[in-house]
């Protein structure tokens, strides 16, 4: 069984993962958005707008974790 410190590391391996996946995701909705709001459908452009805003505040999250783990 690995210890905690390699517990952590892995941890924080696989969030730093899922982090990247995050900003991927929230480029290619930046895109949507913009093609979205350029073809007239605004309101679908603010729902798109809304997730990326959740995107941004749940990374930040997800940056505490992995620095937390990083340095225990």
């Amino acid at each position: 069984m690995p210890d905690s410190s390699e517990a952590n590391i892995a941890a924080a391996d696989a969030l730093t993962l899922l982090l990247h996946n995050q900003h991927a995701i929230c480029a290619a909705i930046e895109e949507v958005t913009k093609w979205l709001s350029d073809n007239g459908a605004r309101s679908s452009a603010v729902n798109a707008e809304t997730a990326m805003e959740t995107l941004d505040i749940n990374a930040q999250g997800i940056t505490d974790a992995i620095l937390r783990l990083r340095h225990s």
